[in-house]
């Protein structure tokens, strides 16, 4: 398996957001951040993956969206990916 393509849509101000980016550099793996208050492209992007739902974080791991800071639902879409720390 290689490694899962992870995007996440966020906001400055959202705690969830920050969680969620820390979760993913404290387990070693890369994502693309794309900030939706800055980028309306990324925006229109996230809207379309969540039916115009506009709560952030958006986490997209290979396709599989997750809505919201949810580690169970993300680990299980890394199918194991995490690295052992």
């Amino acid at each position: 398996m290689g490694k899962a393509k992870v995007i996440i849509y966020t906001t400055p101000t959202c705690p969830y957001c920050n969680r969620a980016k820390e979760f993913f550099e404290d387990s070693g793996i890369e994502f693309i951040n794309r900030d939706v208050t800055k980028d309306g492209g990324a925006l229109a992007e996230m809207r379309k993956l969540t039916d115009d739902d506009i709560r952030v974080p958006v986490i997209s791991v290979d396709g599989d969206v997750i809505v919201g800071f949810d580690q169970l639902f993300i680990e299980r879409a890394l199918g194991g990916q995490k690295k052992k720390g």
